[in-house]
């Protein structure tokens, strides 16, 4: 029954992540006015704004003028369920507490994936209110993600904001020295200050190595598909929210294999 609760709310959540998404970079309040039809300006009813149901019983139209709606809205309201209940499967033995909060910072990633996709920045209205959220959360609240059986403590989590947001820092900073260009936005500095106070500075290491491996292989692809220069930029917050929810829900499992893979290599 809870799985049920926490798709369902995963829905409803998303269903205002695709208002935030629109909103936030073009400077718009989340909260007023409520949702409308982009082309005809109608607001949506009520009971049009039901995720997934509505959006497939108008066929993703308004209502009104038949205007088509991406189905990304369909699929983020999707993926929204199914994060949320991958994450309270995951962590069902923590406190209600701490469901929330690793739930937070879901959304905060799901938001930053598609702004970053859309407009190639990561919205200070998430990062900065979000790194001393996480500094406190994880020095006072969250276990280790790398090991639930400890809770994580202020020194990880400092460490973690320290190690997540100086590493990102040097590698701005050396990479403008070098390629006399931007090489490292100051939103993914910020979102990995954010990631390594909330998972740790063993959290920063593997989201960096899941989020750049990822970057690379569909950087390289998607250079390839779409005919792109190599020298074009392409938004690495995307791979970083990838990594870091892969770290967040299978780090320590993965961590735990690599472990006993070098300690037993004839296994």
């Amino acid at each position: 029954m809870i799985y049920i609760f926490s798709f369902i709310l995963g829905l409803l959540v998303g269903s205002f992540l695709n208002v935030c998404i629109y909103r936030i970079p073009e400077g718009l309040s989340i909260v007023s006015p409520g949702s409308r039809c982009g082309h005809c300006g109608v607001p949506v009813k009520f009971y049009d704004n039901i995720p997934l149901v509505s959006y497939v019983l108008l066929r993703g139209r308004c209502r009104h003028c038949a205007t088509g709606y991406s189905p990304r809205y369909f699929l983020i309201e999707l993926l929204t369920g199914l994060l949320y209940t991958l994450v309270v499967y995951r962590f069902i033995f923590e406190s209600p507490l701490v469901l929330l909060i690793y739930l937070v910072f879901v959304s905060a990633l799901i938001v930053i994936f598609f702004i970053d996709i859309d407009h190639q920045i990561i919205p200070n209205s998430i990062t900065l209110p979000g790194i001393p959220m996480a500094i406190l959360a994880g020095s006072f609240v969250l276990p280790d993600p790398f090991n639930l059986a400890e809770s994580l403590t202020w020194q990880n989590s400092v460490g973690g904001f320290l190690a997540g947001g100086g590493f990102f820092y040097t590698v701005a900073v050396v990479g403008r020295m070098i390629l006399k260009k931007d090489a490292m936005g100051g939103g993914d500095i910020k979102m990995m200050a954010m990631v390594g106070g909330l998972l740790g500075w063993q959290g920063v290491i593997f989201t960096t190595f899941i989020g750049s491996l990822l970057g690379s292989i569909f950087g390289v692809g998607i250079m390839i598909i779409k005919g792109r220069e190599w020298s074009a930029r392409i938004p690495f917050g995307p791979y970083l929210a990838m990594g870091s929810l892969i770290s967040l829900l299978w780090g320590g499992r993965i961590w735990e294999w690599y472990k006993a893979l070098w300690m037993f290599p004839g296994a």
